[in-house]
């Protein structure tokens, strides 16, 4: 047999396993990959150092965890604060400090038109902590949902803290990315999603 027989029954080979691997429902290629080299090409990832893309795409899944838990914390906060105050949750909800801060954030964000904002209220320019602070100032109403203020602290220091330091380019070790896992876990269970 020669090489252009060989190469000729390797390749049918992986045609009929790609079958059988499909016929046997083999779930379709996922998007992400089209979606991810898609976006390395616009940000020109590939002229980057691969040592620290790889880094940063390993921390790039966690801030993806931490980020939705953010999200979901400010869902739950307005759900809340809309029960108890209605239409006025936000300024009877957070303090003057915390309002204003996003106030002024949302505001300056506002002279830059051409870049997408955070957000269209003023929940979207809080801080991180801030969603900690704005729960244990109003620890009444959240009573039934949180065990308690400083189990609301607990879980956003921790993941705060995380957060810093993927923000900052930094790499969590393995611990830290299951302290992340572990505390959105438990929040979820107390919380619900």
């Amino acid at each position: 047999m020669n090489n252009l027989d060989r190469a000729y029954n390797f390749v049918f080979r992986g045609l009929l396993a790609d079958e059988a691997l499909d016929s046997a429902g083999r779930a379709p290629p996922s998007l992400t990959s089209e979606l991810d080299a898609a976006l390395e090409e616009k940000l020109s990832l590939l002229t980057l150092a691969e040592r620290h893309a790889v880094a940063a795409k390993r921390m790039a899944v966690v801030y993806v965890a931490i980020a939705a838990f953010e999200n979901m914390a400010r869902d739950l906060i307005e759900k809340v604060l809309a029960d108890a105050y209605k239409e006025e949750w936000w300024a009877k909800g957070a303090s003057d400090k915390i309002r204003k801060r996003a106030e002024e954030r949302k505001l300056e964000e506002e002279k830059f038109r051409w870049h997408t904002p955070r957000g269209e209220h003023p929940i979207h320019y809080t801080d991180f902590g801030d969603l900690a602070n704005i729960v244990r100032q109003q620890i009444a109403i959240f009573e039934p949902h949180v065990r308690s203020a400083e189990w609301v602290d607990s879980i956003f220091d921790v993941l705060e803290r995380s957060r810093n330091v993927i923000m900052h380019s930094g790499q969590l070790a393995d611990r830290d990315v299951e302290r992340v896992g572990i505390n959105i876990r438990d929040w979820i269970a107390q919380v619900g999603a």
